[in-house]
């Protein structure tokens, strides 16, 4: 056994390190606001001691939040090594907002605070306390976490680690931390060559893992032709999305907003409408971009509109795991539709047929390929997969319960999406305890007037709500004057003398179909 202990990166993990540029940091985050309740201190602030203590009493449970990145000699493949020097001081930070702290502060702040690059040389993670929001009667909790480390998944996960529960939860004594030694560039070195040699046959092998499948050869041969189908559907996407004022050359600077929606009301919209709620999402998005670039002086009807959704990847055997288990569907919003239900109904069919064609095995074939693939080719690949996509919309589902941070409830947690390069709208949804919480991260230059989508987003769900109402009472009415003009026919039929008559005559026919007309 070696006497020293490091984790390679998969493929996908990776892709987020080589993907991300001075201008745009590949780390997701959030924005969370709780009350400040027990953990208010006699000063009116928030006691930062006893957040620390609780936060240093989980790390054994997210091991990675104590590793950093090293590389591989020659090859410079990234892998995690314990950080000997690891020190939970360095990650949490605490500062307050200028009394009495506004919303509109917390925004400018967070914005300035997520537009950093992490360090490299340290574990990739941040928590910052701002204290002083609504007069100290709230604090917002802002976390950076590099998308390298976990996806939308395990970022759920982690919050459930990072809080309770419960309100009452007790703060247990830290477990001693105990670094496993890290191994030298020689340790690297020969790791790699040793690799190297083994690939192709690791590669055939894995080759023969994403084409296999219980039913025999007639099953791999069938696997192997969906995985090309969807593999050459991406492709078909690699041609450059229509130009927009949202997309180009990103800032170093970013604008945040976020805006919270009453779950029930969604999943009753959902029920009425027959949809998912991520249809409804992405209907509700497709509403807001249609006004808002209108304004912007878009002709919308012209546009091959683009979205990126990931799709979660992730199965029993991953639930423990950090790391990124998810591919992407690559979604044309249908932006030139005027009618909202209409704009569903677009959305339902295109998604139905994602799901029909199975096409999330495209970029899930690539990222299992890629393990096998020389570093210049992945990260060749990176840079073309940035390309064809508009704006981002990922959906992750929260507990449905409320969780605690030391006692204070967590009020509403909102995502932050990292921005891929060209693309100046990132737009991130996360279920919380009756709660839809919506997360805007945006290019500071490439969408100046944030606060205005913002509200498009508002605008348009109202629009998708009273136009599922007016045809709900539509239906209604109909189904009434229906019922009427049965009640009306019923009896003048039942008034007339009964006769015989011979199977399939028009006698007692009528009432019969219209009675079945109306059912």
């Amino acid at each position: 056994m070696a006497r020293y202990a490091y984790e390679r990166l998969s493929a996908q993990d990776a892709t987020f390190l080589w993907a991300e540029r001075d201008n745009a940091p590949m780390h997701v985050g959030a924005v969370a606001i709780l009350e400040t309740g027990p953990l208010r201190n006699a000063d009116g602030g928030v006691d930062f001691a006893r957040y620390r203590s609780a936060i240093e009493s989980v790390l054994h449970w997210i091991p990675r939040y104590r590793q950093k990145l090293a590389w591989t000699p020659i090859e410079g493949w990234p892998v995690w090594v314990d950080d000997r020097h690891f020190d939970v001081g360095y990650h949490l930070r605490h500062l307050s907002l200028a009394r009495p702290g506004t919303l509109a502060q917390l925004r400018e702040l967070a914005s300035r605070i997520l537009a950093r690059p992490l360090d490299r040389s340290r574990p990739l993670w941040e928590i910052w306390v701002i204290e002083g929001l609504e007069g100290g009667e709230q604090f917002a909790l802002l976390n950076k976490v590099h998308h390298c480390m976990i996806d939308g998944a395990a970022g759920a996960n982690i919050s459930q680690i990072l809080m309770s529960p419960s309100p009452n939860a007790e703060i247990d004594p830290p477990m001693a931390y105990m670094p496993r030694p890290a191994p030298s560039g020689a340790d690297l070195l020969f790791d790699a060559l040793r690799d190297r040699v083994r690939r192709p046959v690791a590669a055939l092998q894995a080759l023969s893992e994403i084409v296999s499948a219980p039913e025999g050869v007639t099953g791999a041969l069938d696997e192997a032709l969906r995985r090309a189908r969807s593999l050459g559907d991406l492709l078909g996407y690699m041609a450059p999305a229509s130009a927009t004022p949202i997309n180009g050359e990103l800032s170093p600077h970013r604008r945040l907003d976020w805006l919270t929606m009453p779950l029930a009301d969604l999943l009753e919209l959902r029920s009425v409408l027959e949809c998912t709620l991520n249809d409804l999402a992405l209907a509700i998005v497709a509403g807001a971009l249609r006004r808002y670039l209108f304004r912007r002086r878009v002709d919308v009807a012209k546009l091959d509109f683009r979205v990126a959704t990931p799709v979660s990847t992730r199965t029993d055997a991953d639930e423990q795991r950090h790391g990124n288990h998810v591919s992407t569907w690559i979604l044309n919003l249908p932006l030139a539709e005027s009618d909202p239900l209409a704009q569903l109904a677009l959305v339902r069919e295109r998604t139905a047929e994602l799901k029909r064609t199975n096409a999330a095995l495209g970029a899930d074939t690539i990222m299992k390929l890629a393990e096998w693939l020389p570093k210049p080719l992945v990260e060749r690949g990176t840079a073309l997969a940035n390309g064809p996509t508009n704006t981002i919309v990922t959906n992750v589902p929260g507990p449905r319960f409320p969780l605690y941070v030391v006692g204070s409830r967590l009020l509403g947690m909102y995502p932050v999406v990292p921005l891929l390069p060209g693309v100046g709208l990132g737009i991130a949804l996360f279920s919380y305890d009756g709660r839809l919480c919506w997360g805007f991260n945006a290019d500071y230059e490439l969408v100046p007037d944030l606060r205005a989508f913002h509200d498009d987003v508002c605008a348009a769900f109202e629009q998708l709500r009273l136009a599922a109402v007016s045809r709900y009472l539509e239906k209604r009415t109909a189904k009434a004057e229906m019922e009427i003009e049965v009640e009306i026919a019923t009896p003048a039929e039942k008034s007339k003398p009964k006769r015989a008559t011979r199977a399939g005559s028009a006698g007692g026919g009528v009432p019969i179909a219209a009675a079945g007309e109306s059912s």
